[in-house]
């Protein structure tokens, strides 16, 4: 058995109910229901449709995402999650970089790593470079005047959690920003690059070994060993290249709001719901949403 999801966009767009009721009939599917009326809504079907990725296309236009998944097991144990534009709304680099004043050139090699165009390592390694002699100061000032924490979040984690759940924040950023976004979402740990400081002054290095690619495969791994789970019990959610191998070993992997490369490599793309998106997919109805 397979489950159709369709979500909309929170405040832009909504399900009707003609269009769920006449695409559970078209796919000859059952057990229709709401989790959030107008919001997002379900059903069951016994095979794939031919047509899905032409409604898939279909349903863009109008602001709602259509996913299809196995029923079984869709509920997970563990959720892990990138930081910079998922968990939060800015990539952080590119903030400090802008108070460093070279924002323009490091923003520019940012959208080319995650969009999969250069070696995420190199480019973190180039972007950390222009950082040099910037006031490690700064780094407080971006986190309170410029994160914004992105809409669904709170929810996700406490949600899980409080059924639970382990959420973990793996970030090919910095431990300075993973932490205190962590703390304030309710993450059980966080993981990420290490920013390198001499006399309070950023001195354009970070330590080695880069968390990249890579390592986000390796803590999904070892996150999933010490909770005794096999990946398949995991729920990753990001939107850059860097993301894709975490995304493709999870047993659901979800492409948010990503990067058109990165999308179009992904099982699960959310272009238009929140995070909360996490919650329907695993058949949590708004009644169950817990607020962190």
């Amino acid at each position: 058995m397979f489950i159709v999801s369709l979500i909309a966009a929170p405040g832009r767009s909504h399900v009707e109910e003609s269009l769920l009721e006449g695409l559970e009939k078209a796919w000859d599917g059952s057990g229709r229901r709401w989790l959030e009326p107008q919001m997002a809504g379900e059903f069951r079907i016994t095979r794939l449709p031919d047509d899905a990725e032409q409604v898939w296309s279909d349903l863009q236009v109008i602001g709602i995402d259509l996913v299809l998944q196995p029923e079984a097991g869709r509920r997970k144990s563990i959720l892990l999650a990138d930081m910079d534009s998922t968990m939060i709304e800015q990539e952080c680099i590119d903030e400090l970089a802008d108070m460093a004043g070279v924002g323009p050139r490091v923003a520019a090699i940012t959208a080319r790593a995650m969009n999969g165009e250069l070696n995420f390592h190199e480019a973190l390694v180039e972007r950390v470079g222009l950082l040099a002699g910037l006031r490690e100061s700064v780094i407080a000032e971006v986190l309170a005047t410029r994160i914004t924490m992105a809409p669904g979040g709170r929810e996700l984690v406490a949600t899980m959690r409080a059924n639970g759940g382990y959420a973990a924040l793996v970030s090919g950023g910095f431990t300075a920003f993973t932490g205190p976004v962590a703390r304030i979402l309710g993450f059980d740990e966080h993981r990420a690059n290490n920013l390198l400081a001499d006399d309070g002054v950023l001195t354009g290095h970070v330590a080695l070994p880069v968390l990249g690619r890579e390592a986000k495969v390796q803590a999904l791994r070892e996150i999933a060993a010490a909770r005794g789970v096999t990946p398949e019990q995991v729920i990753a959610v990001g939107d850059g290249a860097n993301d894709l191998d975490m995304l493709h070993l999870a047993g659901t992997g979800v492409a948010l709001h990503a990067k058109p490369a990165v999308a179009a490599q992904a099982r699960i793309r959310i272009n238009h719901g929140d995070l909360t998106a996490l919650l329907y997919l695993q058949g949590y109805a708004r009644a169950e949403f817990v607020t962190g």
